[in-house]
C-alpha cells in the first residue's frame, strides 16, 4: 500500500490569484508529512454512487438498525482507494435529512454516505449529475454540508455564487490537482431561482476557460469529471467522442489545458482511450447501485459492473512542463447486490469466486478502443 500524502485543499476564485487562501487537510495515514521535492503520485477514481432504496436498506442493516453505515459496502475496495495519493468518487445523488430518504426516481440519500466515502479513503467527489436538483437548492446545500463535515472535497455544484466561481484543488504529493466537474443536464428541472450557478452544465468553452484559470492559479494537473453519454451503451456516443477530442486538443502554448477526463452516467463500463495524448475514461460504470433495469425493463447485470481508474503521474523534468501519466491501469469491480458489497473482481477471483466471465467482459469493453496499445493495464 502506498503511504498517503498530505492533502491540501485550496478554494480559489475564478481568477485564482497567487495569494488565494488555502486550508491544510492532513489525510496521511501514517501521520508523516509529505516528502519535499517532486515525486510521482497515484490518482484513483471510481464511478457513480447511486443509492437505491435497497442500498439504503442495506446500510441500515449494516448499522444494526440504528442509523446508516455505508463503510462495509466499500470495504472490498478500500485498499485500492486508500492506497492512492488522491482518490475521487462520483456522488450522483443528493442527501436528505431526518430519515426522509428515497431511491429512484427522485433520490434523497442518507448523509452517512459521506462518512462511508471518507472512511474508504476518498478525498473528493464530483457532484454534478442529472440528479443534482432532485430536491432543488436545499438538496445541494445538505449534500455539500455533509461532505464538508466528512472532510470530503467536492466539485460540480455550489451553495453560493462565490463557491461556484471557485476551483477545488487538492494536493497529491508535490502536485496541486484541480478537480472540475460538469453534467449534461439535470432531468429538465429548472435551475433554482436566482442561482444559475448551482450546477455546472457541460459547455466546452466554459470547461476550457475553467481549466486555464486553474492552471493559471498554480494547478499542476487538471482533472475534469463529465457526467455524459448514453445510458446502457457500452460504446461512447458521438457527443462523448467529439467533446473528448475538443477538450483534449485545447492547449495553452505547448501544454494541454486538461490532463485527464473521467466519465460517469452510462450505468455501464465504457472504454478508456488516449486522445490527443490525454487519457479519457468514457464511463466507469456504477460503483454502488441496487438492481438495475435497462430501457427494456429487464434487469441488466452490467448496471452493477464498473472500474476503478488508476493513473500514476510523473513530475516534469523542467518547471512548467506537463506532468505525464507514467502508468495507466483499471481495476474491474462488481457490486454484489445480494451481499451489498463492492468487489474488487481480481481479488474476488483469486479467492475462488466464479466471476471470470464478468471480469473478462469488463476488460474487453475497457480495451475496445485500443487503450491496451497505449499501455493501459488491468491492475490488482
Amino acid at each position: 500500500m502506498i503511504a498517503r500524502s498530505r492533502l491540501v485543499a485550496i478554494a480559489a476564485t475564478a481568477v485564482l490569484a497567487a495569494g488565494a487562501a488555502c486550508q491544510a487537510h492532513n489525510r496521511e495515514a501514517s501521520g508523516r508529512p509529505a516528502p519535499s521535492g517532486s515525486r510521482s503520485f497515484t490518482l484513483v477514481a471510481s464511478g457513480d454512487v447511486l443509492p437505491h432504496t435497497s442500498i439504503i436498506d442495506r446500510a441500515r442493516f449494516d448499522a444494526g438498525g440504528k442509523g446508516y453505515d455505508f463503510r462495509p459496502m466499500f470495504a472490498g475496495v478500500k485498499p485500492v482507494v486508500s492506497g492512492a495519493d488522491l482518490a475521487l468518487c462520483h456522488m450522483e445523488t443528493i442527501y436528505g435529512e431526518n430519515g426522509e430518504y428515497s431511491g429512484y426516481p427522485l433520490f434523497k440519500s442518507p448523509p452517512e454516505v459521506a462518512r462511508g466515502l471518507a472512511a474508504t479513503g476518498y478525498d473528493g467527489c464530483s457532484t454534478a449529475s442529472n440528479h443534482s436538483l432532485d430536491d432543488g437548492a436545499a438538496g445541494i446545500l445538505r449534500t455539500l454540508n455533509a461532505l464538508d463535515q466528512a472532510k470530503v472535497r467536492h466539485a460540480g455544484t455550489a451553495r453560493t455564487a462565490g463557491e461556484a466561481r471557485s476551483v477545488t484543488v487538492l494536493r497529491a504529493g508535490a502536485a496541486k490537482v484541480a478537480h472540475l466537474a460538469y453534467t449534461y443536464g439535470v432531468n429538465d428541472f429548472p435551475l433554482p431561482p436566482g442561482q444559475p450557478w448551482a450546477v455546472n452544465l457541460i459547455d466546452r468553452e466554459k470547461i476550457v476557460a475553467d481549466a486555464r484559470a486553474a492552471r493559471k492559479g498554480g494547478a499542476d494537473v487538471v482533472v475534469v469529471s463529465l457526467h455524459w453519454g448514453t445510458e446502457w451503451q457500452d460504446a461512447p456516443d458521438d457527443d462523448q467522442v467529439n467533446l473528448a477530442r475538443e477538450l483534449t486538443s485545447a492547449r495553452s502554448g505547448e501544454r494541454p489545458d486538461i490532463d485527464l477526463i473521467l466519465g460517469t452516467h452510462a450505468h455501464v463500463p465504457q472504454a478508456y482511450e488516449k486522445v490527443n495524448g490525454t487519457w479519457v475514461v468514457y464511463g466507469m460504470g456504477d460503483q454502488v447501485a441496487g438492481a438495475m433495469y435497462n430501457h427494456q425493463g429487464v434487469q441488466d447485470p452490467r448496471g452493477n459492473q464498473s472500474t476503478l481508474a488508476r493513473f500514476t503521474f510523473a513530475p516534469p523534468s523542467e518547471a512548467g512542463e506537463r506532468w505525464e501519466v507514467s502508468k495507466a491501469e483499471f481495476v474491474p469491480q462488481l457490486f454484489d447486490i445480494d451481499a451489498g458489497r463492492v468487489l474488487n473482481l481480481n481479488r474476488a477471483i483469486a479467492k475462488g469466486a466464479e466471476l471470470r466471465g464478468v471480469r473478462d467482459r469488463i476488460r474487453e469493453v475497457v480495451l475496445s478502443r485500443g487503450a491496451g496499445d497505449d499501455g493501459l493495464e488491468m491492475g490488482e
